[in-house]
């Protein structure tokens, strides 16, 4: 009687990538593997990430590192407490049209129409308060709006009509920059009341060392409770995790970080407003991410957009959500960076502020692929590109030189992202 092996033994299947079959197999919860093994598990979690190529933030904080040593010991000034505050502030305009760019990038799609948005809304304020006398904030709150529904065409245009989204925003940059040289007029500069909003928006310090000091306790005790209530959620709900000792040592140095930076800054001239208002912008947008059903929509379209209109995802909504989110964080970005020079003039939005601001999201994190990211991105990878801009300015090197080394780091970054990408695919995770 002959026998049919493959009826026999039915569960001895041929594995054809033994490897990534091994590998699909020990992945587990970090969170249980820690809870588990302790240090050996923070040890194994941290092999298996190097191994699948996902290195999360790791080579972006070790190049910051690795750039501020550089410039240090190039220049002694460059770590000083009022070059450092000076950054901060210089980073929140560009850092505020990155966070916009991050939501885009989610989806695997661009926005090259940010530059020239976020001048229309410096433009649109100082035409509105300025020119016609409208009060300031009613002004400061039509340039923001201004933003919004410039994204919201753009979002519509590809979301309904099926227009890439390169292609609206390419024909965005022209024609927002077009009309932000009809408002201004043939003068072309329009300068701010140096007392007023948005001035103040980048000039003013809380000079009083208790509002550094407190807003550093206010950011480590909120990251210890979400944490911890996190964790007793989870533990509730049966599932994986974190030990109160991690919880308890990642707080311990957050506490260390932030009251750090609260030093230096009070060693110059004070918390800078700027900063709190893109600490606050970034803590919200994180938490819309990856606390609320938006946020999960988001990441599943730049996953598979064709899963997600299958799971009842309004799919047209979402991405014309997403680019008025582009755009208003273009405006708000706008705004600060008229704040800084205190003036509205036609070279806004112009110049590197494009690049800077999509390689900021990238240097930082955020995958152009789609699906992978973080607000957080932009503030790791704008301080990158400014601490680059700082550090060659103290030696004197001119802005061609800066343009190529900007570059070369970007360049860097894609390479790590793609290869990342082609990592995780071949360990069966992507």
């Amino acid at each position: 009687m002959s026998i049919d092996k493959t009826s026999a033994a039915p569960d001895d299947h041929v594995v054809e990538n033994p490897e990534a079959a091994k590998a699909a197999v020990t992945v587990v919860d970090p969170r249980l593997l820690v809870r588990e093994q302790g240090l050996k598990g923070y040890v194994s979690e941290f092999k298996r990430k190097m191994k699948s190529g996902d290195l999360g933030s790791i080579p972006v904080v070790i190049g910051l590192a690795i750039i501020w040593l550089i410039f240090t010991s190039l220049n002694s000034n460059f770590l000083t407490a009022g070059n450092l505050s000076d950054m901060s502030v210089a980073m929140v305009g560009t850092g505020m049209i990155a966070v916009g760019i991050v939501f885009v990038l989610l989806l695997g799609e661009i926005d090259l129409s940010v530059g020239s948005v976020s001048g229309v809304a410096g433009a649109s304020f100082a035409v509105l308060n300025v020119t016609n006398g409208m009060n300031e904030w009613l002004a400061f709150v039509l340039a923001i709006l201004t933003g919004t529904v410039a994204g919201a065409l753009h979002g519509f245009f590809f979301a309904k009509i099926g227009v890439p989204a390169f292609a609206v925003t390419l024909a965005g940059l022209l024609f927002w920059n077009g009309f932000m040289l009809q408002i201004l007029g043939s003068n072309g500069t329009i300068n701010l009341d140096p007392d007023g909003v948005v001035a103040q928006l980048t000039s003013y310090y809380f000079s009083d060392v208790a509002a550094a000091y407190g807003l550093a306790a206010v950011v480590t005790a909120g990251f210890f409770l979400s944490s911890f209530l996190g964790n007793r959620r989870r533990e509730a709900a049966g599932v994986p995790s974190r030990p109160l000792s991690e919880t308890i040592v990642r707080t311990v140095l957050l506490a260390v970080l932030a009251f750090t930076v609260a030093i230096v800054f009070n060693q110059y001239k004070g918390l800078p407003l700027a900063v709190v208002i893109f600490i606050a912008v970034l803590l919200v947008t994180d938490f819309v991410l990856r606390r609320t059903a938006y946020g999960r929509k988001v990441f599943a379209l730049g996953g598979s957009v064709e899963a997600s209109r299958r799971a009842g995802i309004n799919v047209e909504m979402v991405r014309i959500s997403v680019f008025a989110i582009s755009g208003t964080f273009a405006a708000v970005g706008g705004l600060f960076i008229a704040s800084k020079i205190a003036a509205a003039n036609q070279g806004a939005g112009g110049g590197d502020l494009l690049m800077n601001a999509i390689a900021a999201a990238v240097i930082g994190g955020t995958s152009l692929f789609g699906g992978r990211g973080r607000t957080w991105n932009a503030l790791l990878g704008v301080l990158v590109i400014v601490s680059i801009q700082y550090g060659l300015a103290l030696e004197g090197i001119a802005s061609p030189v800066q343009y190529m080394i900007t570059g070369g780091v970007l360049l860097a970054t894609v390479v790590i992202d793609a290869v990342t990408r082609k990592t995780q695919k071949t360990a069966g995770r992507a």
